[in-house]
């Protein structure tokens, strides 16, 4: 090994920037007691996305909770009783006496204010059903079954529509086919051009003795026409659907409208 003078090594060190030679175990002592440089960890506080999250998944619970409450089965109610008085109802200002079994949304079957009112009644009685119908026996069915055996009438506010009148005269002139063909009982049958709004549907009315006007869809398949009959009554408007096969008695079904209509009203039987 070559042999280094003790000056050599020192003039050598102090070349590199050194004042004295540091001894291994004071230098390791030294290197051990410095603080090591951490590496900067991240700040604690609020993270953005824990608080949409949090309101989502809220409101999916929230959702989740109604879907089961709606869904969930419950005991039936009690039956309505048929024999009820009837409810003084108010839509749109007019006041109508609804039986309360012929309203068919229970939350509807309430005296006061409404916005709309649904209700069917068996026909030809004009008798609101019954709360809880029975299974016919095979003795009790008649030979020809009848598919509809109710007429359903909507009672809602008139709004901004346009009355039925007005709309013979400026709206459906603009759809229907040129010329007319003649139809059950005695009616006139005037087609809605393929293409309009109303196509696939029929005005159906009475050339002889203007007032009764129905707007029916044809029958598709098994699917069978159903007309509408509309009628209003100060501001509240009157929608009847019956079946279309009715018209071939058209004047019964006019008569039993017309009475349906008036028993409807306060003044009736008075």
């Amino acid at each position: 090994m070559p042999h280094f003078a003790p000056g050599s090594i020192l003039l050598a060190w102090h070349i590199l920037g050194f004042d004295s030679v540091p001894s291994p175990t004071m230098s390791s002592l030294h290197l051990s007691r410095q603080p090591r440089n951490r590496a900067p960890g991240r700040k604690s506080g609020p993270r953005p996305l824990v608080l949409p999250l949090a309101a989502f998944a809220g409101m999916a619970l929230l959702a989740i909770a109604y879907v089961a409450y709606v869904l969930w089965p419950r005991w039936p109610g009690p039956a309505f009783d048929a024999s009820a008085p009837a409810l003084p109802i108010v839509v749109e200002g007019v006041t109508f006496n609804v039986p309360p079994a012929a309203i068919r949304t229970p939350v509807q079957r309430r005296a006061g204010t409404h916005d709309r009112v649904d209700l069917s009644f068996l026909w030809p009685s004009l008798e609101p059903p019954p709360a809880k119908p029975s299974l016919p026996t095979a003795a009790d069915l008649p030979a020809t079954a009848q598919v509809f055996e109710r007429v359903f009438v909507t009672i809602a506010a008139a709004g901004t529509s346009v009355s039925p009148a007005e709309r013979v005269l400026t709206i459906y002139p603009r759809y229907t086919a040129a010329e007319p063909s003649p139809g059950p009982g005695g009616l006139t049958v005037l087609a809605f051009r393929h293409g309009t709004p109303y196509q696939g549907e029929d005005l159906i009315y009475d050339a002889e003795a203007p007032g009764f006007l129905v707007r029916c869809t044809r029958s598709v398949g098994v699917t069978p026409g159903t007309c509408l009959y509309e009628r209003w009554i100060e501001t509240a408007k009157l929608v009847v659907r019956f079946p279309r096969d009715w018209l071939a008695d058209w004047r019964s079904v006019a008569s039993n409208i017309d009475w349906l209509i008036a028993s409807l009203r306060p003044s009736f039987g008075r």
